[in-house]
């Protein structure tokens, strides 16, 4: 029977990691201002053992439950937004791993993730690719597979050991996931993400040419989690949670120091004005108002992973459908909020704060740009479904060219 990572102290376990987010953060603006890829940052991630926060304890790790692995990375997030979503891929794997049963291999993948190896991702195909369609395809060989194609929107690729490809198979059109290493010379790595935002998260192209897979290494993508999307929002959903809260940080200290003041305003400094204090409560209740949703929306994905192994396909179904839509529905949210707060922040400043040398339009352009994934649009619309008729949101997806 597999272990079930329920929970531990997240008192002790913020505690081990929070000095280590004090580290990363002060370096956080001149790594933006100079475009600076946070190689040192991620191998301090490693080293502290980051990686496996989600591997039971009897396996080596921190047994943490989805709510405590988000509100983590919530955390991480304050400190760079970039982070959350570079290893968003690693703990979608070990998700992965989580929900399969025990075995020689399952054990393998932690020992890799205890010794701090990481994985990146490999899924999107731009250009003429068609909806429904996959370019990258596996073909068996002698010694294993062999991996050919090219992926954009790779992130993490350029931190991690391993790469998570979606590809189809040759032999039988079947699709599937094929984890490639990294340490390789079939394997290319870009960093020409070109952004305005999250420009640090390793998400450029990757190419692989008739690159080596391990026999073991490929996987039905049938045999995939089933809350996979949901999980893969909620990574976002923490980098957007972090952000506010970063906002609300830079926001007050900003006021705090300032000396400026206006012949108009209402006060001999900034921080006696109740114009500039209403908006420094303003976007901290909006960062407040964030996180509680995230917060609210982790514990039905957490009833989702404990209820994988279920033979029951009714609760099944009941639990997955209930973990998506309340992803969407704090998507909707956050998608709003966040960017609103990183705009009225500037209400309490000055135009001296909108120099680059600050960086502070970086939240700006990172919230906008995380919002940007999986179009909220249709999020809203599948809750809209989904409340009226009960009609589950959507879980799998794709993008590409259309016929029109």
């Amino acid at each position: 029977m597999s272990q079930l990572s329920t929970g531990t102290d997240y008192a002790a376990l913020a505690a081990h990691f929070r000095p280590l987010f004090d580290r990363i953060a002060e370096g956080a603006v001149e790594r933006e201002r100079s475009r600076t890829l946070p190689h040192e940052a991620i191998t301090w991630l490693k080293e502290a053992g980051f990686g496996t926060v989600r591997i039971p304890k009897e396996q080596g790790g921190w047994g943490a439950s989805l709510p405590q692995l988000f509100q983590l990375l919530t955390e991480l997030a304050e400190a760079d937004s970039n982070l959350p979503q570079a290893l968003r891929a690693h703990f979608a794997f070990v998700e992965d791993r989580l929900n399969q049963p025990d075995s020689a291999e399952r054990a393998r993948w932690f020992r890799r993730f205890i010794d701090g190896e990481l994985v990146g991702s490999g899924w999107t195909e731009i250009g003429t690719v068609k909806l429904g369609d996959v370019i990258t395809r596996v073909t068996p060989a002698t010694n294993g597979w062999t991996l050919s194609g090219e992926k954009f929107y790779s992130t993490g690729t350029l931190y991690a050991d391993w790469i998570d490809v979606y590809a189809r198979r040759n032999d039988n059109q079947g699709d599937v996931i094929a984890l490639v290493s990294t340490h390789q010379p079939g394997v290319t790595r870009e960093d020409d993400w070109d952004g305005f935002g999250q420009r640090l998260t390793g998400s450029g192209t990757t190419r692989f040419d008739n690159a080596h897979v391990e026999q073991e290494h490929v996987f039905d993508f049938a045999t995939r989690f089933r809350y996979q999307t949901a999980f893969y929002q909620h990574v976002l959903l923490a980098t957007l949670a972090g952000i506010g809260r970063a906002v609300a940080r830079d926001g007050a200290r900003a006021v705090a120091a300032r000396h400026r003041i206006y012949s108009h305003g209402n006060g001999d400094a900034s921080r006696q004005d109740a114009q500039v204090l209403q908006v420094i409560g303003e976007i901290t209740s909006l960062a407040f108002a964030v996180e509680a949703t995230v917060i609210r929306a982790t514990h039905s994905l957490q009833s989702a992973y404990e209820a994988h192994l279920s033979s029951d396909e009714a609760q099944l179904l009941a639990v997955n459908a209930l973990a998506e839509a309340e992803a969407g529905q704090a998507q909707v949210i956050a998608s709003e909020l966040v960017p609103r707060a990183a705009t009225e922040l500037f209400n309490a400043l000055g135009a001296s704060d909108t120099r680059i040398s600050k960086a502070l339009d970086r939240h700006w352009r990172n919230a906008r740009t995380v919002s940007s994934h999986n179009p909220v649009i249709y999020k809203a619309r599948d809750i809209g479904g989904w409340k009226v008729s009960g009609t589950p949101p959507t879980g799998i997806w794709q993008i590409g060219r259309g016929e029109g």
